[in-house]
């Protein structure tokens, strides 16, 4: 049975959901949408965690991954809210190409409807990084980007592709630019997420006690978060406004 991105019309929508893959907990709210989809959504903080939840979804049966979340910025001209819709993924597994098809559909989704004029000027096309590791400081985006060309970097998308590549599944990506290349990331920022993608107050509140002096650093990444957050909200009711997340399947 072949997979093929046309729009789900008739018997030949497929039963088999899109697998939604992210890293954080608050991604994956939004992942959900409505329930109206069938999508199902994975997410770890740990790449153990997600790998084997992950593997057993895929077991159950999908019809493609599709990377969503926040990322990154490497790029230096992208903004907080930027939208990427990649063609390609590097990272520690090499490069893995994205299914032209069904990015081609996610890329129209997110630039039609009601919301299209404001997505459409954040879209941006092009190559992704992944890393195992959180990228901290602004020169170690600028060396990511100088070495990959890529415009963002996330934690997951190198699962998500080479788990579709030894299933034979579609593969795609949509994330949000949450901090841009420039901005280096105060320790606060990373002390409260827990392996689960879920986010710890108290680690937080006293790497502030430690060095108060992050405050402002992380202030100004939360307008950034939020930046992010109001781009993810808006693509994941265009995708399904625009039945990006649905698939048919032919014999």
């Amino acid at each position: 049975m072949a997979v093929s991105m046309t729009p789900s019309v008739g018997t030949g929508a497929s039963s088999l959901p899109v697998i939604v893959v992210t890293g954080m907990a608050f991604e994956a709210r939004i992942a959900r949408g409505d329930g109206s989809e069938p999508v199902e959504v994975v997410y770890a903080a740990r790449a153990d965690l997600l790998e084997r939840a992950l593997s057993a979804a895929v077991a159950r049966g999908a019809a493609g991954i599709v990377s969503f979340g926040t990322a990154g910025g490497l790029a230096p001209d992208l903004e907080p809210g930027a939208l990427i819709v990649a063609d390609s993924v590097h990272g520690p597994f090499g490069r893995i190409d994205t299914d032209r098809q069904w990015t081609e559909r996610i890329a129209a989704a997110v630039t039609a409807g009601s919301n299209a004029a404001g997505l459409a000027g954040r879209l941006r096309r092009g190559a992704m990084a992944a890393v195992a590791a959180p990228l901290i400081t602004a020169a170690d985006k600028r060396a990511l980007h100088d070495s990959t060309g890529a415009l963002a970097v996330d934690m997951e998308s190198h699962i998500a592709g080479a788990t579709a590549a030894a299933h034979g599944l579609p593969f795609a990506v949509c994330r949000a630019v949450v901090d841009p290349a420039w901005r280096t990331l105060p320790p606060a920022a990373t002390a409260g997420l827990r392996d689960d993608g879920s986010t710890a107050l108290g680690p937080i509140l006293r790497e502030l006690l430690r060095q108060p002096s992050q405050l402002g650093a992380l202030l100004r990444l939360a307008a950034d978060a939020r930046a992010a957050r109001t781009t993810l909200v808006e693509a994941r009711e265009a995708l399904g406004k625009g039945g990006a997340l649905r698939m048919t399947t032919v014999a």
